[in-house]
């Protein structure tokens, strides 16, 4: 009886900016991974390279491998990128009359606010796409100003004409009483059949104005792009002969299907990074490490950083699409990644006053970095670490891409000459730079959140990762790496781990001073109920094991941001109940800030209830030969680490070295998808599940 007679596979795939990665896993967690360029014009056609490159390793043929598949997961950046780029569509926003600059004010901060050099950022949807219509709800939830049919027909009239092709609404204090978006709902249904509508009462009901209104915009507008996508990919999937269960990753951690994601879009957006901490979790557990984890997915357009702490995701309603403040916020909540520009690809250049800078424009996929030889013309990360010689010409990406150090030497030149350094010298100082940036990421999530690195284990994943993580390790002051054998592919193997999430809140103002427990609790099943129906409409996971977790968004009386606080007694039916959320609450405040205020009231903003369903209770483990190599090295080659004459460096070859390997630096190691560089004075281990473990000794 051949393989795919018995095996059943379960495959999930991520389609980054520059690279599309799949994870495919068998039935005892064995694992094989696959790699190719993403096709941005079809994303399919990089998906489907990506899923062969895995079927010839497993000896089967594509059919086979998808014909035998159970579950697909699929990670995407479409979403991201089409924010990023502006590529979203045509869309109304349509609001309370006299409110119409709320997206255009945004916050009313700035990132560096004595920066008066740069213009005000213009509002996701611009102003003139903006329409007010009559009627008021105040903040009981009373009618203040009845709602203006009239008015509100003329704009979906006017709405038609222009030709928009998405609407968002968010009425002022909607969330208190829905009535007259619902109302607009039910025009533009009637008036405007076919096109796509948010109403912000049912994506985000948490308070704040501007954070309803932008997730409520940044939602309509990729609802025609994403309907679209996801659709097209699943046709794509069938005709390749795909029958199995299709789930798509979300921002909450967790993955969903597709027809819930297609009328909640923006749960798409970075959905790719919010899968890696979820690997850097079970891979600590997995090497006995510690649930103290920061991640770091170094791709090939960007450097994501998330944090695990006590074994937790860490969450946030802060994610903005570009700068804090100028930028353009999600509002819901996501599972917390830090993203700068600073990828294999991140393009180096000088700027006006002679200085090497470091992205956060990237080459992408398409050139590509100048060593790709798909005619890069500018000099990035991956060219400088081709010119020290970390990687090998013949053996990229398994030897499946030839590079052409050649161009990567020319390009480099672009920043080398202007600065009158040698070309070696040049690239090392992009690697730094890189590393730097890098290193300001995690300082920024770790540091400044009340986490001191130096206690916890760094998981590094992305293609880019085995380039400097050892370094910025080191420079952090962390004791314990590591670079899982699936590092490549973080986001994907995140995939392998990931529960069905879905999450529901709501806004409900109270304080601890005279906590309302009557409406808390009421609200509180109120949310559990949808999570139950969710549940439900799964029906292929209704034996699957669950759990609920409650968190509410606390502050001090007084303060501006909420913490997200866990609910441990499941309601706060009594005062004892309510103590022990005010100390939980304590203590997260504590965590972040290094001081509590016991004598200030605590208030809530908002609840959220989030269900979790298992899907897959296994780990993933390496496939390769465990057994004594005499065939480790791969010879040796030349290679620069800094300022240093070139080094003779010995090269080994990833998938022949055995558990418990002992490699002193400097050394590379070459696995077909990702290179590992150990630099002078460190060491690398191969642990018995595989991994490559790094114990820093500073």
């Amino acid at each position: 009886m051949g393989v795919s007679a018995i095996m059943s596979y379960r495959i999930s795939v991520d389609t980054g900016g520059t690279f599309t990665d799949v994870v495919v896993s068998d039935q005892s967690g064995h694992y094989t991974i696959g790699k190719s360029l993403t096709t941005p014009e079809r994303i399919y056609e990089g998906m489907e390279n990506a899923l062969k490159v895995a079927a010839e390793e497993l000896s089967i043929s594509l059919k086979e491998l998808l014909s035998n598949a159970d579950i697909l997961i699929y990670g995407t950046t479409r979403a991201t990128n089409a924010i990023v780029t502006g590529k979203v569509a045509n869309t109304a926003f349509i609001t309370t009359a006299g409110f119409p600059d709320t997206l255009v004010v945004k916050e009313g901060g700035k990132f560096n606010p004595h920066d008066f050099s740069k213009e005000f950022p213009k509002p996701y949807i611009p102003r003139r796409h903006t329409f007010e219509i009559e009627g008021r709800i105040d903040s009981s939830g009373m009618e203040v100003i009845p709602f203006n049919y009239k008015k509100a027909k003329s704009v979906c009239l006017e709405v038609g004409d222009k030709e928009f092709e998405a609407i968002a609404v968010c009425f002022l204090w909607s969330i208190a009483n829905p009535t007259h978006e619902q109302e607009m709902g039910e025009l533009i249904q009637e008036t405007l059949p076919g096109i796509p509508f948010t109403l912000s009462h049912k994506l985000i009901p948490v308070v704040r104005e501007y954070r309803r209104s932008s997730a409520t915009a940044i939602d309509a507008s990729l609802k025609p792009l994403m309907q679209s996508h996801l659709k097209g990919l699943e046709v794509d999937l069938r005709g390749a002969g795909y029958s199995g269960e299709i789930l798509v990753s979300n921002v909450s951690g967790g993955c969903s299907n597709i027809d819930t994601l297609i009328d909640k879009p923006i749960y798409t957006v970075n959905s790719g990074p919010a899968m890696a901490p979820i690997a850097g979790l079970e891979f600590s557990s997995i090497e006995g490490q510690g649930n103290d984890v920061i991640v770091c997915d170094s791709g090939g357009t960007t450097f994501d950083v998330g944090l695990v702490r006590a074994g937790r995701l860490a969450f946030s309603r802060d994610s903005w699409m570009g700068q804090p403040y100028t930028g353009h916020l999600l509002g819901v909540s996501s599972v917390d990644v830090r993203s700068i520009g600073a990828g294999g690809g991140s393009i180096a250049w000088i700027d006006e006053g002679g200085l090497m800078r470091v992205g956060p424009q990237s080459a992408g996929a398409k050139p590509g970095p100048a060593c790709y030889g798909l005619g890069g013309k500018d000099p990035t990360v991956s060219d400088a670490a081709a010119v020290l010689g970390y990687f090998n010409p013949e053996f990229f990406l398994g030897g499946m891409m030839a590079l052409d150090i050649a161009s990567a030497y020319k390009v480099l030149e672009k920043v080398s000459n202007p600065i009158g350094i040698q070309v070696e010298l040049a690239a090392w100082q992009i690697l730094n730079l890189a590393s730097d940036l890098m290193m300001g990421a995690i300082s920024d999530i770790t540091i400044n959140e009340g986490f001191d690195p130096r206690d916890s284990t760094i998981v590094a994943g992305g293609g880019a990762a085995g380039l400097n993580i050892l370094k910025i390790a080191e420079e952090l002051g962390c004791q314990r790496v590591i670079i899982p054998k699936v590092a490549s592919a973080l986001s994907a193997a995140g995939m392998q781990f990931a529960d069905i999430v879905c999450e529901e809140s709501a806004s409900l103002f109270t304080s601890s001073a005279n906590f309302d427990f009557e409406g808390v609790n009421s609200l509180l099943d109120s949310l559990e109920r949808k999570l139950t129906i969710f549940r439900h409409s799964m029906p292929v996971y209704n034996d699957s094991p669950f759990y609920m977790e409650l968190t509410a968004e606390a502050r001090y009386e007084g303060q501006v941001w909420e913490l997200d606080t866990p609910i441990t007694t499941g309601r706060l039916k009594n005062n004892r109940d309510l103590d022990a959320f005010i100390e939980s609450f304590h203590k997260v405040h504590e965590r972040v800030f290094a001081v509590r205020d016991e004598g200030s009231s605590v208030e809530v903003m908002s609840w959220k209830a989030r269900l979790s369903l298992k899907v897959s209770s296994q780990s993933i483990i390496d496939n390769k030969n465990k057994k004594d190599s005499s065939k480790i090295m791969a010879g040796n080659r030349v290679c620069w680490f800094g300022y240093q004459e070139p080094m003779d460096t010995p090269v080994y070859r990833g998938s022949s070295l055995t558990v418990g390997k002992h490699i002193e630096g400097p050394a590379i190691i070459e696995e077909p998808t990702t290179t590992i560089v150990v630099y002078p004075d460190m060491a690398i281990t191969v642990s018995e599940n595989g991994n490559y473990l790094v114990v820093i000794n500073n």
